[in-house]
């Protein structure tokens, strides 16, 4: 259903009224400059992990209405025959630049930036936010499930209680960028080679007469994937022992037991005590069973024996914090070739926008190649050069940090010019490898799941002075150029 559905069509109404009224006012071909980004990182981590672009792309590559799109539209009785004729001639033609997969992300940045016609730059926003929004989240809760395993696979398994079917898909897409080894959903495997991974349910068991004929059976079939599944009836009683005679018996190569229920420190202790005086010093064992980061630690600083973990429902919805809270917003005009800045002002300073056509640039140490620092400049300023540069807290603008031997990146890529797609995406192990190693990058403060070290993420000089100088106009009600 999904794969047929027209994409085009999943947006919020009002995206269609305004596009309505743009081409009314004669406003369609006036070129505006929109930003995504988020407002803050959840479970008050040091940083999330973007993901979703790839979905993205596909979905501004398909951008189209069709003929039973544009009866639905005419029977609402709200929109003029030359705009749904406009829209039934529908063709993506913005530039967009995007911050790529994978990579630590932080508050105020501009993830994606699109610009071009306004119909068509405001009218992507209900979906790019749907699609960057989920993913980024499971995408970083899968990396604090993954730090907190401490080098132990994490497996996502939590198809069953993803809400819905795309949730599942591609939330187990994002579960891997964030580092999980494998994920329970098969059709994320055919579709991205995410590695599907999995052993069997209880109910395998209680289909047969005794958890040793089960199991029995399951490493005949399976001699090189032989995880058994321990604790039907009674963990340490039958279910363990059943296991021991079978794996004694059929020797399978690579072999382990699950416990999916009871208290998981002592019975991993008692597990590993009775596989290793069996001489099975090579079975491993895993967990599952409603896990956590905040478990998962737990458990580990008790000397819980486990080898991996499966984690379903607090990994596939977030449970913890299940809205990553992204934004799309206008922040600039084009007229004559010219650009307008454009400001949102708000009560609440943490939405006050941060006007004008952007670059993102990340600081990084010439010897370490660790993160430094983040400096959000306009689309004309230079890349941060000199023997120093400061930045200051996002949180404490009077504390400031004085940067040197650095070098500085733009962090984002152009995908899309003038609407033709000019990025290929990289396969999903390669988007891993890197996640991985931009985390690696980063200070082990930063990693914190308790009060973390926050990272400077600051303006330029001259989009801060913009900015305050729009500020302070808009408190007289007045606009300002750039």
């Amino acid at each position: 259903m999904i794969e047929k559905m027209n994409l085009t069509m999943l947006t919020d109404f009002y995206e269609i009224t305004m596009a309505n009224g743009y081409y009314g006012a004669g406003m369609k071909d006036e070129i505006a400059v929109f930003d995504m980004f988020f407002r803050r990182i959840p479970d008050d981590g040091g940083y999330a992990i973007m993901a979703g672009l790839e979905q993205v792309i596909e979905y501004l590559k398909k951008l189209e209405f069709t003929q039973e799109d544009i009866e639905y539209l005419r029977g609402k009785e709200l929109f003029t025959e030359e705009f749904l004729q406009y829209l039934l001639d529908f063709e993506f033609t913005c530039d967009v630049w995007a911050v790529p997969e994978g990579t630590p992300i932080f508050p105020g940045e501009p993830l994606i930036t699109v610009r071009g016609p306004v119909i068509q730059a405001q009218f992507v926003e209900s979906m790019i936010l749907l699609i960057v929004n989920h993913q980024s989240l499971i995408a970083t809760k899968a990396s604090r499930l993954v730090r907190a395993a401490d080098g132990r696979p994490i497996m996502e398994f939590g198809t069953r209680r993803a809400h819905g079917t795309a949730a599942a898909l591609y939330g187990a897409r994002a579960a891997c960028i964030g580092g999980c080894e494998g994920t329970a959903c098969t059709i994320a495997d055919e579709y991205f080679g995410t590695k599907a991974m999995g052993t069997m349910a209880h109910s395998w068991v209680q289909m047969f007469d005794s958890e040793y004929e089960a199991f029995h059976t399951y490493c005949e079939m399976y001699p090189t994937n032989a995880t058994l599944l321990v604790d039907t009836y009674n963990t340490l009683k039958s279910g363990i022992p059943a296991a021991i005679k079978v794996f004694k018996e059929l020797d399978p190569p690579r072999k382990g037991i699950r416990i999916d229920s009871g208290d998981i420190t002592y019975l991993t202790k008692q597990a590993r005590k009775m596989l290793d005086e069996a001489g099975l010093e090579d079975c491993h064992i895993v967990i599952s069973n409603s896990l956590d980061e905040n478990i998962i630690r737990s458990v580990i600083l008790e000397g819980a024996c486990i080898d991996s973990f499966g984690v379903g429902e607090k990994l596939i919805t977030a449970k913890s914090e299940p809205v990553f809270g992204g934004v799309y917003k206008l922040v600039a005009m084009e007229k004559d070739g010219k650009v307008i800045p454009k400001i949102k002002i708000s009560e609440n300073t943490e939405k006050i926008t941060n006007p004008g056509f952007k670059k993102l640039y990340r600081l990084f140490d010439k010897d370490t190649h660790r993160l430094l620092g983040d400096i959000i400049a306009l689309s004309h300023e230079e890349p941060p050069s000199g023997e120093f540069v400061e930045i200051f807290d996002p949180n404490a603008v009077w504390k400031r940090k004085k940067i040197t031997n650095y070098y500085a990146k733009d962090l984002r890529e152009q995908i899309f010019d003038k609407g033709k797609c000019v990025y290929q995406s990289p396969p999903i192990d390669e988007i891993k490898a890197y996640c991985a190693e931009q985390q690696d990058r980063m200070w082990d403060e930063m990693k914190r799941f308790d009060h973390p070290q926050v990272y400077y993420v600051d303006l330029s000089h001259e989009l801060w002075e913009l900015k305050r100088r729009m500020i302070e106009e808009a408190k007289e009600g007045v606009g300002v150029e750039e």
